[in-house]
C-alpha cells in the first residue's frame, strides 16, 4: 500500500497534476484523491486528469475521441434523444443538435456545424465589439464635450453673477449718490428759506419795537392838558415807515417740501414698477437658458444613441422569422418551424429581446400584449408599465 501511494505521488509529480478545488472540474476516474481534470471527452462523456488521460493519447481507438476543455456540464453536449455528441446547429430553430437530429426532425432546416456557427458568431461578436468600441469612443467624445459644456455653463454663470452684482452695485451706488445729492439740495434750500424767514422776522421785530415806541409817545401825548401844546406836539410827530398789514403768507405745518416728497415717492413707484415687470423678464430669460446639445432635440440626434437588440427566438411567434443573428425579424405568411417553448407568443405577432432590459424591449409587430403566460407575464407587465410612464 505504501509502495502504491509513493507511486501515485511520483506519477502526480511527473505530470504536474494538482488536487481539484471546489471551483475546478474533477477527474471522474480518480477515487481516493480527486485530481483536477485537464480535458473532457465528448465521446466518453467524462473528464480526466493527466494520469487517466494517457490512454486517449496512446490508444488508436481513443485518439479519435473529441477532447475539449474541462467542463462540469459536459452532459449538455450530448443529445438527450439520440445519445450522440452535439456537433450541429440548426439556424432555423436556433438550437444545437446532433447528426441524427439533422437527418430527421431538422432534415429540411438550415443546419451547419457547431464550428461554423461559432465562426459566424465570432464574426458577429467582432462586429459587435467594433460597434461597442466605436460607441465607447463616441460617448467618450460626448463626455468630453459635456465636460467642456459644464465648464462653459459654470464660467458663464459665474460671469453673469459677477456682472449682475456689479450692475446692481452700480445701481445702488447711483441711488445713494442721488439720495445724497437730494439731501444737499434740500439742506441748501432749507438754509436759504430759513435765512429769508429770519431776515423777515428781524424786520418785523424792528417794526414792532418802533410801533411800541410810537404808542408810548402817543400815550404820553394823550395826557397833555394844554390844547395848543397837544396840537403842536402831535403835528410834529413823523409818519411811521412800517406797513399797515402783514406780508407773511401763512402755510400749514410740514408743507414746505411736500412736493419734493411726492416727487421722490413717484420715482420710487416708477422704480418698483420697472423692477417688478422687467424682473419677470429677467427670470424668464434665465429659465430659457438651455445648454443641452441641439442634436438631442431631433430624431437624428436621438438615433445616434440608439442600440441594437438581440431577439429571443424562444419568444418569437410562429409567423415571425429571425435573421441576421437574431437582429432582424420578418413577418411571414406561413408558420415557421419554431419548437414549442413556454415563452413563445401564440396570439400576437411579437418577439422579445433576449436580455429583456427596460427600454431595450421587444419589437412589437402586432397590436396588444398577450396575457396568461406565467414565465413572461412579469416582463410584459413591466413593459406595459414602462409604456404607461412614457
Amino acid at each position: 500500500m505504501f509502495a502504491r501511494f509513493v507511486e501515485k505521488i511520483k506519477t502526480g509529480l511527473q505530470y504536474g497534476v494538482v488536487e481539484a478545488a471546489a471551483e475546478d472540474v474533477a477527474c471522474d476516474v480518480c477515487t481516493e484523491r480527486k485530481l483536477k481534470a485537464s480535458k473532457s471527452c465528448l465521446n466518453c462523456v467524462a473528464s480526466y486528469c493527466e494520469n487517466h488521460l494517457q490512454p486517449h493519447h496512446e490508444s488508436a481507438a481513443l485518439k479519435r475521441h473529441k477532447l475539449v476543455e474541462p467542463s462540469k456540464n459536459i452532459q449538455e453536449k450530448i443529445c438527450s434523444r439520440h445519445d450522440e455528441v452535439i456537433k450541429m446547429f440548426c439556424r432555423t430553430d436556433q438550437q444545437f443538435i446532433c447528426i441524427i437530429c439533422s437527418m430527421e426532425e431538422h432534415k429540411d432546416h438550415n443546419t451547419v456545424s457547431a464550428a461554423a456557427e461559432k465562426t459566424e458568431k465570432q464574426r458577429e461578436l467582432q462586429e459587435s465589439r467594433a460597434d461597442i468600441y466605436k460607441n465607447i469612443q463616441d460617448r467618450e467624445k460626448d463626455v468630453e464635450l459635456l465636460k467642456e459644456q459644464e465648464k462653459t455653463i459654470n464660467l458663464s454663470a459665474d460671469q453673469t453673477v459677477e456682472h449682475s452684482e456689479q450692475m446692481f452695485t452700480e445701481l445702488i451706488r447711483l441711488l445713494h449718490q442721488r439720495s445724497s445729492e437730494l439731501e444737499k439740495e434740500v439742506r441748501s434750500k432749507q438754509q436759504t428759506e430759513v435765512s429769508a424767514v429770519r431776515a423777515l422776522q428781524e424786520k418785523l421785530e424792528q417794526e414792532i419795537s418802533e410801533l411800541k415806541k410810537r404808542d408810548a409817545e402817543l400815550q404820553q401825548l394823550s395826557h397833555t392838558e394844554d390844547h395848543i401844546q397837544f396840537v403842536l406836539s402831535y403835528s410834529s410827530l413823523s409818519a411811521l415807515s412800517v406797513s399797515t398789514h402783514s406780508s407773511i403768507i401763512h402755510r400749514g405745518p410740514g408743507s414746505c417740501f411736500e412736493e419734493v416728497t411726492a416727487a421722490v415717492s413717484e420715482l420710487r413707484e416708477h422704480f418698483h414698477k420697472v423692477l417688478m415687470e422687467d424682473w419677470n423678464n429677467v427670470c424668464q430669460t434665465v429659465e430659457r437658458v438651455d445648454d443641452l446639445p441641439s442634436e438631442l432635440r431631433t430624431r437624428a440626434g436621438f438615433l445616434k444613441y440608439s442600440q441594437e437588440i438581440t431577439l429571443d427566438p424562444n419568444t418569437a411567434q410562429r409567423k415571425l422569422r429571425l435573421s441576421e443573428g437574431n437582429r432582424k425579424v420578418t413577418r411571414m405568411r406561413e408558420d415557421q418551424l419554431h419548437p414549442d417553448h413556454p415563452d413563445r407568443f401564440t396570439g400576437w405577432s411579437q418577439v422579445l429581446s433576449r436580455d429583456l432590459r427596460p427600454y431595450n424591449w421587444s419589437l412589437l409587430l402586432g397590436g396588444g400584449v398577450e396575457r396568461g403566460r406565467s414565465s413572461s407575464n412579469g416582463c410584459i407587465q413591466e413593459y406595459q408599465q414602462n409604456r404607461e410612464r412614457e
